[in-house]
């Protein structure tokens, strides 16, 4: 089985700053990890690496088993959804928000019909009537929520998550729980929610940019 992510011995190194030192770690299709650990372990630049945002000065990162360099970049980016505490959404409105993908090239042919819209905003406990606000106007829940729905409808199979459930109440959280449970969606995050380190099968523990611990659950 090939991997989805893969670090080989990966070094970040920003104004000369080590961050990330030695990085080996592996995920395959399906499997929900989480990096945990202090404020300033190295948790967000994970995903930052991941998304060609820092420099690799020692080792490769893989995605899908091509080589992060800045010629694949653009490439590695369109197989990924990334979801900060407060995306941008680049529209007024929600529902200018979650066709924008659809107006490029690459996905022109798969807009969307109402009833995909509605149908993926009911998955994540939003209302259909949300469409109609302004992105400015929505919680940092519901933004997060927004950009997880334009995911699934551009058919991401890679979610990069940075505290998806830190604003979401118990109802909304069970509904985000329900998404990721889904085998085909590989998924590595962030986070300090209880609930979500326990449906996680690789807990990776972090500390001062190192990997000091991995464990690995069943799949759930």
């Amino acid at each position: 089985m090939n991997a989805i992510i893969r670090f080989d011995h990966a070094s970040v190194a920003v104004r000369e700053k080590t961050i990330l030192t030695d990085i080996s770690l592996t995920l395959f299709p399906g499997d929900k990890a989480v990096l945990c650990g202090k404020s300033g372990s190295g948790k967000s630049s994970i995903l930052k690496t991941v998304l060609g945002l820092l420099p690799i000065p020692l080792g490769t990162v893989y995605v899908n088993e091509i080589p992060l360099t800045p010629t694949s970049v653009q490439f590695i980016r369109q197989c990924a959804a990334y979801i900060g505490q407060e995306p941008m959404l680049g529209a007024d409105s929600v529902r200018a928000a979650m066709l924008l993908p659809f107006q490029f090239k690459a996905h022109r042919g798969h807009k969307p019909t109402e009833t995909q819209l509605t149908e993926v905003l009911q998955r994540l406990q939003l209302p259909k009537s949300i469409l109609n606000q302004s992105c400015n106007r929505i919680s940092g829940g519901e933004k997060q929520r927004v950009a997880l729905a334009r995911g699934l409808l551009l058919g991401k199979r890679l979610y990069l998550l940075d505290e998806v459930t830190s604003a979401l109440d118990k109802e909304s959280k069970h509904a985000v729980f329900d998404v990721f449970s889904d085998p085909q969606l590989t998924v590595l995050s962030v986070a300090h929610d209880p609930d979500w380190l326990e449906r996680c099968s690789l807990v990776i523990h972090l500390e001062n940019g190192q990997v000091a611990e991995v464990k690995q659950y069943g799949n759930t």
